[in-house]
């Protein structure tokens, strides 16, 4: 008896909390399953995993080597590096003519850090928060592990795929929204937000009292029109952005927040116990990053020529059905002629086609069984291997 009450405590002591109990981000898993074909002598086609093949730009790599050399690397005001925060309001200046003080910017841990720190600032656990689908998965899992409820919007293509202020109003009629975020360009399905749309849903939640967050980590990345911050049409909305795509520095971790004022003294002290600081090295490289813009600007059009080499061959392979491709760096593709089970197919491809790509399940819980996403940041010889692997396994 004694025995099996220690068993019942000890289990409860290792037993994980309920907040941690969010499904898996399903496209890591797709890697890890590729990258166990590989061990085995495999060559596969990586378009699962929203990361470009291109390092990090020259001059933020030589920032970074001259920092480690000549300098101690360590902790940083919580609030980021004077300098970069400075040149980060330059970069909003020049690209956006949105004049905007760096007192208002905070540097973060990548753009995941800036939504857990942007959550727990502005919401209270138990609040309603508004995210569209398909959207990205940790919006809803970082939500719920913070004791927030997310609240799935489906979005519709008479729109691109972008959340209106009618669908917004709509949810909030039924029961009240504290929040809600969007994402142009969006992922997964690559289509963006015009300034009409965006000024339209931005007024739609203030005029509600609907907090509103703006993830433009895909800004740099557009093709159709020119991406259009919230920074310029609102002084009240936050802003998420990050060094991750754009500039090609995924595993440098290192991103940024325009917030309002009244809330960057409590980011700062979240910052301050949660993380101490962004790390330094990171930080340097980061703001250096800004003078490679011609050797970013080339690997842009890369994405632009892989882009054409998806949406005109892949239609020839058989998948004739996708969103549009206006941003970023995915194409969503329509599968359910294939398949009534996107996770299988995406399980497949990969089993058998050697090509690894994300299945909509993870986007979408409503639709994603009839989608997969197609990630085209690797080289423009890569697509079209995929393409001609896709077509020989589809026939």
């Amino acid at each position: 008896m004694r025995e099996a009450t220690l068993r019942g405590r000890v289990a409860e002591l290792l037993s994980a909390s309920g907040r941690s109990n969010v499904p898996p981000f399903m496209v890591m898993d797709v890697m890890s399953a590729a990258e166990r074909i590989e061990a085995a002598g495999g060559h596969v086609i990586h378009m699962e995993v929203g990361q470009p093949s291109a390092p990090a730009p020259k001059t933020a790599r030589a920032a970074a080597r001259r920092a480690l050399e000549e300098s101690r690397i360590d902790y940083t005001s919580a609030l980021g590096i004077a300098s970069l925060r400075e040149r980060i309001g330059r970069h909003y200046r020049d690209v956006y003519r949105c004049d905007l003080d760096p007192a208002r910017i905070v540097v973060t841990t990548g753009s995941s850090g800036a939504f857990i720190l942007a959550f727990l600032a502005m919401f209270e656990p138990g609040d309603r928060v508004a995210v569209t689908v398909p959207g990205y998965p940790p919006y809803r899992h970082i939500l719920t592990a913070l004791g927030c409820e997310p609240v799935l919007i489906e979005t519709r293509s008479d729109t691109r795929h972008a959340l209106t202020g009618e669908a917004l109003l709509t949810s909030h009629r039924k029961a009240p929204l504290k929040g809600v975020l969007v994402g142009s360009p969006a992922n997964p399905t690559g289509t963006m937000m015009s300034r009409e749309a965006l000024t339209a849903l931005i007024g739609a939640a203030e005029g509600a009292g609907i907090r509103f967050i703006s993830d433009e980590i895909y800004h740099g990345l557009d093709y159709a029109f020119a991406a259009v911050t919230a920074a310029e049409l609102s002084s009240h909305a936050v802003v998420i952005n990050s060094f991750s795509k754009y500039f090609c520095m995924t595993g440098w971790r290192v991103g940024w927040m325009v917030v309002p004022e009244p809330l960057v003294r409590p980011l700062e002290r979240l910052q301050q116990n949660l993380a101490i600081s962004v790390p330094m090295l990171s930080q340097i490289a980061a703001e250096a990053a800004f003078d490679g813009w011609q050797e970013m600007e080339a690997i842009k059009r890369g994405y632009v020529e892989n882009r054409r080499i998806l949406i005109e061959g892949l239609p020839k392979a058989g998948l004739t059905d996708f969103l549009p491709a206006d941003g970023a760096f995915y194409l969503y593709a329509d599968v359910s002629k294939f398949t009534a089970d996107s996770f299988e197919f995406a399980k497949r491809m990969l089993e058998q086609a050697h090509v690894a790509a994300t299945p909509g399940v993870d986007f979408d819980p409503f639709h994603g069984r009839s989608f997969i996403r197609f990630s085209y940041a690797r080289s423009a010889e890569d697509m079209r291997e995929a393409v001609t692997r896709i077509a020989r396994w589809l026939k």
